[in-house]
Parts: structure tokens; sequence; C-alpha cells
């Protein structure tokens, strides 16, 4: 018996269920959903894909492999739910495990459809995309020189993937550009360190994520406790700008560490298992300091989990711009043949019950990206100190401390380079004054 006859069989089988109104049995490994009033299988668009089967085998210009004919509309099966289900290989379900694992293959950006181009969500901290210049909210129309514009995202994807050494150049449509830009990509094995730490001045110190991978938790807690033995900590900024998600359990590992009770973040589904509560317990690295929690437009998922736990416990400030807004639970389903669906069944809620699917965190204090600096040949103004025969410091102090200077310098290279951060971190020190002035 051919496949194409095996199709016709398993549909008039459906047919008959449905018309005896009995429900298609489930395979012995799919999840058991809540039990439902059995609705009839749609006879008419039954008898669509049949007709349509069987038209694309008989009038398609070239021959179609029967196997491709079924994965392909599995996969549109999925694509039509929402943006991100979706059918995966063997090859597929692979590199998915690899990603989250923290090491794969390609360039180094996190992207989604926006048809009929692909949108980079952000790229990765040290990857070969964000050393070569491609930046978040980039359009991506080519790939060498195949249009995106037929393709899945699926299959741009594994475009971009490929040998280390090997180059791909990306036709990219950036907002104040007239014209497209050609970057060349030259492909690398990604090794992600999901967080990275430093001192930003004495007292306050910075962590970032940049993607939620399984150890990310255990990572951020290590750093974060280093940073505090080693340092008298003040204030800490936690940056999660242009991070895409990842592990939901993650995420509540990363708020554990500033929470120690309270509601984290709940999900509801149709599934039993979908509806889960997670809490904060008493192993929490810093429960009282001071924290302020960048955002933007490329945050997302995890990342949203994240600040909505923080914002609304009280626990950090949040600044910067409205985060993705991608509030759904994705469950990687495992078939047989090394292959799974990536399925959404969940709803994501913060702890005061907001959903921000399609709407994102908003931040307590926006503050957009800006490049400012210091006006140069302003008026220089003459000081006591300038003053011929002027007192000396009643306390020994004469002159401008080394120290503040060098602090002083370092604010304005801040200013340059990032000046959200350099926000963050002013209104970390006004925070950290208004506590010594409690004590």
């Amino acid at each position: 018996m051919n496949l194409r006859t095996a199709v016709q069989r398993a549909l008039r089988s459906m047919l008959l269920a449905s018309l005896c109104g009995l429900a298609v049995p489930a395979m012995a490994d799919d999840p058991v959903p809540a039990a439902e009033p059995v609705k009839p299988l749609p006879l008419e668009e039954l008898r669509l894909f049949a007709e349509v089967y069987d038209r694309i085998k008989n009038a398609y210009v070239e021959p179609v492999d029967d196997a491709k004919l079924l994965q392909d509309a599995v996969r549109g099966m999925l694509a039509g739910l929402d943006p991100h289900s979706n059918y995966m290989d063997a090859e597929e379900f692979e590199a998915l495990q690899v990603h989250t694992s923290g090491e794969f293959g390609g360039l180094g950006i996190e992207v989604g459809m926006e048809e009929p181009y692909i949108r980079v969500i952000t790229p990765i901290d040290d990857t070969p995309a964000q050393r070569a210049g491609v930046k978040a909210g980039d359009l991506i129309s080519q790939l060498d020189d195949k249009p995106v514009a037929s393709m899945t995202l699926e299959e741009a994807i594994n475009l971009m993937r490929g040998e280390p050494g090997e180059p791909i150049e990306l036709t990219i449509l950036r907002e104040g550009h007239d014209t497209p830009l050609k970057i060349k990509v030259v492909r690398d094995v990604i090794h992600v360190a999901s967080v990275k730490s430093r001192m930003l001045e004495p007292g306050f110190g910075y962590l970032r994520i940049t993607q939620f991978q399984v150890n990310t938790g255990k990572e951020l807690a290590k750093q974060l406790e280093s940073l505090m033995q080693e340092n008298e900590l003040r204030g800490l900024v936690l940056d999660l700008r242009n991070n895409p998600g990842g592990v939901l359990q993650a995420a509540v590992d990363v708020s554990n560490a500033f929470l120690s009770e309270g509601t984290i973040v709940y999900t509801e589904g149709r599934l039993p298992n979908s509806d889960q509560l997670f809490e904060a317990n008493s192993q929490t690295v810093a429960s009282d300091l001071s924290v302020v929690v960048l955002i933007n437009g490329g945050s997302a998922s995890a990342s949203e989990i994240v600040a909505g736990a923080l914002q609304d416990q009280k626990r950090a400030i949040i600044m910067g711009t409205d985060s993705f807004g991608k509030g759904s639970v994705q469950t990687i389903l495992p078939l047989a043949k090394d292959r799974a669906i990536k399925l959404t069944t969940a709803r994501y809620f913060t702890p005061n019950g907001r959903s921000i699917q399609a709407q994102g965190i908003e931040p307590d204090i926006e503050v957009a990206n800006a490049e400012l600096k210091p006006l140069e040949g302003g008026q220089s103004h003459l000081k006591e100190r300038d003053l011929s025969g002027h007192l000396e410091n009643g306390n020994g102090q004469g002159g401008d401390n080394a120290t503040v200077k060098e602090a002083r310098a370092e604010e304005q290279a801040l200013l340059r380079e990032d000046f959200q951060l350099f926000e963050a971190l002013s209104l970390l020190k006004a925070l950290s004054i208004v506590k010594l002035q409690d004590k």
C-alpha cells in the first residue's frame, strides 16, 4: 500500500469517526487534554485536504515526494496557529537542544517572521552577527542572493546555519537608511555565556543576561555572590535589554535571586500540567540590594517574566522602553524519529495577574536610548582655589581628589557609550543616598 492510499484511508477513517460522533484516538505518547465535549470533525475541510493533496500529486509541474508533502502540511498546520508554534525535523530538534544548553552553530541572532522579511529580534553578544554590525529591529530581505520572501522562518534559519568559517551576506533594511545594507557575516560556533558581570564604579555592580539557558540561574547567583563578596555593593543594574528569553525555569531562578517570598509567575493552559504556580523561596542571594532592571523592545519572554515579577513585587525599578510582549509558553513535544513540535500550550501571568501578551512590560521610568555628550568649549568658571592667596581647606584637603576625577571621567565615558545605563547608575546613586539618610 503506497502512502497516498494510506492517507486516503486515514482520511476516510477520520470522516467515519466524525459521522459516528467519535474522537480520533491519540497516540500513546501524546499528552491527554482535559475532557471536553467531542465535536464532529469538519467534513468539508477534510474533503478539501484530500482533494488538494490529490491535485498536487497529479498536477504539480514536478513529482512531489509524499513524505515531504505531508511534512509541509504539518508545518503549515502549526505555522497557522501562532508565530511561535512550529514543527522540527531531527536536525532542527537537535539544534534546539544545543541552543538551550548554550552552544550552537550559526550567526548568533534571534529572528522572527515579519512577512515578507525576517526581523532581527536581537543579535547575541559576542557573536559574528553582533560584531559585524547587525542590530535589533533590522529586516533581512536576502540571504546571499536568495530572497527570504519565498522562505519559511525555518528555511531561513537553516540557511543561516552552516560550517564555522563559511561567510554569508545579509541584505538588511534598516530604519533611517534609504538603501539596503550589505553585511557579510562569517559563521562560527556560538558559545554563549548567558551571564556577564562587572563593577560600574565603587559600590555599584552590573549584571547582564544575554539569554535564559538551563544554568542561567546558577550562573547569576554565582556571579552576584562574587560581586557582593569582593565589593561593598550598594546597588545593582540588571540588564535584560535585547534578551530574547529562553527557559522558563531559568527566569524563575533569576527572579528568586532577588525575591525571598511571593509569586514569581503563573501559567494557564488547556493541558492539566499547563497550570503552574512558581513562588520565591528563602534561597535568595540579594533580598535587599537596590536593583534597577533595564529593558527594551528586544526583551522578550523570560526577560519579561523577570521584569514583571520584580516590578509587581516592588523589588526593583524597571527602566528603559516597552518590552517585546511575548506572554506565551511553548512546550517541546517529542515525536517519533527524533522529531518534535514546539507548541504554544499556555499563557503566563505576572504576580498581579497581568498578561503581557502583545503588550509588553511598561517601564516605571521610560528612558529611550540616546547619544549624548557634554558641551565642549563651554565657559570655564573661576573657582575659589584659583584665587591668589586663597585660604587652605580646614580639613587638610586641597584641590581635586584624583579618585573623584577618575570617577567623573568614567561617568562621561558611560554617558557617551550607553545613555540608558548611565541613567540607571544615576538612579542607583540616588537610591543609595536616600537609604543612607533613612538610617
